[in-house]
């Protein structure tokens, strides 16, 4: 984001942020990227004494009930520490606990939400399976009806928080019979008898967040625990879409700006055949387009987050803007990662500058919560559908007239 349009509020907030980001312990972050620390509960705690999570829940849920923008600014800085750390700070308190205000009981909104933003206790989103990740309709997990409650089996995996997750929101098939988008429910599940969590992954990079496989073994829930109600669970889904891909977009932004940081110093410092390595064009235009990706990364970011706060933007557009700012960011922020390393030479590839880590750390951006390949998908689909309903009947001017032979007979065939 950029600090000459904030308002006093919001930089105050971001200070806020960058102070709890300082507060970060040096280990915490080491013994993470080094699997001695499996789940920080730690930060989360502290992050919750601070109110810095649920930048957009309503306050009597223990949030700031503030917009996009805001939870935008904070989502930045949470990520200069750790992309690891901004994943957990994200999932529970931005993605879990939307889904519960907006689609869930009061009991579940004072049994998760409450103490979830004090940080008291942990919620994990539990989407990928086995057999599918971008088919969220092929899922295989199972519920069906026993009694009061239904019974939910079935395997998710790749689950970030999995390892010090209190409470699932998981997805299962509960009418099969019926039409993908009124086939999935979407259920809050505590962990209790039946459900079993492994960190196994080795995962390159975004260590320590606790990513594991649940399982679920005739777990019994009561029906009230549905979000949206039974065969509900498609609203639910297309809504979390904006928090997990926009906050996806924001946090990696600042994820990344560190790289810059360093590169930059490392540069201007740095001297080969008598003068800083900065002079030489080959390495100082690597940081020039590194600074003008994150700016339209920013610009990008920025623009969608007041789209969302505006609420008189289309949902259509939104998803295509969310997408867009989710797609173009994880791979500039990718591209980014990869100047300054190469910028820095060997010296970048050791463990003597966090580069490496930030490499392995933000390539995950381009794969989880929506493949980049998906975001193509969505901004293809929404961009024609904008254009042919509304954008082709607007009243601006036809430049396809404008050239010479416009009007040659024969010439425009479309079948």
């Amino acid at each position: 984001m950029f600090d000459f349009l904030y308002t006093k509020e919001q930089l105050k907030l971001r200070d806020e942020a960058r102070d709890f980001t300082n507060w970060v312990p040096r280990e915490m972050i080491l013994d993470m990227d080094a699997e001695k620390l499996h789940f920080p509960h730690e930060y989360l705690k502290e992050a919750g004494r601070r109110n810095l999570l649920g930048i957009r829940i309503p306050k009597e849920y223990g949030g700031r009930g503030l917009g996009w923008v805001e939870d935008g600014i904070v989502a930045e800085e949470i990520g200069v520490a750790s992309y690891s750390l901004a994943c957990l700070w994200g999932v529970g308190a931005d993605i879990v606990c939307e889904a519960i205000v907006l689609f869930g009981c009061d009991e579940l909104k004072n049994a998760v939400v409450k103490p979830l933003l004090k940080g008291d206790v942990y919620a994990a989103e539990c989407l990928t399976e086995p057999r599918g990740g971008s088919d969220f309709f092929g899922a295989a997990t199972t519920a069906r009806k026993d009694g009061g409650d239904w019974v939910i089996n079935g395997q998710k995996r790749f689950i970030v928080g999995a390892e010090g997750a209190d409470w699932f929101l998981a997805y299962a098939v509960t009418d099969p019979a019926a039409p993908p988008h009124k086939r999935i429910s979407c259920f809050m599940i505590p962990r209790d008898a039946g459900v079993e969590t492994k960190y196994i992954y080795n995962l390159m990079g975004v260590r320590g967040g606790g990513a594991g496989r649940v399982i679920f073994n005739d777990v019994h829930v009561p029906e009230r625990y549905a979000l949206n109600g039974i065969n509900g669970g498609f609203d639910v889904f297309v809504r979390m879409m904006v928090p997990e891909r926009l906050g996806t977009a924001t946090m990696t932004i600042g994820s990344v700006r560190p790289a810059i940081e360093i590169a930059t110093r490392y540069t201007s410092m740095r001297k080969a055949f008598g003068t800083q390595i900065m002079n030489f064009q080959a390495v100082g235009f690597k940081v020039a387009d590194s600074v003008m990706l994150l700016d339209a990364c920013r610009s990008l970011a920025y623009t969608t987050a007041r789209a969302a706060d505006s609420q008189n933007v289309h949902p259509n557009r939104i998803r295509r803007m969310v997408s867009e700012s989710k797609k173009f960011i994880t791979e500039s922020c990718w591209q980014i990662a990869n100047n300054c390393m190469q910028v820095m030479g060997g010296i970048g590839y050791t463990s003597v500058y966090p580069l490496e880590r930030i490499v392995r750390d933000i390539r995950l951006s381009m794969i989880w919560v929506g493949s980049n390949e998906i975001m193509q998908l969505i901004i293809q689909n929404e961009w024609y559908k904008e254009y042919l309903k509304v954008l082709s009947k607007e009243k601006v001017r036809n430049v396809e007239s404008d050239a010479l032979g416009a009007f040659e007979p024969d010439e425009k065939i479309y079948e």
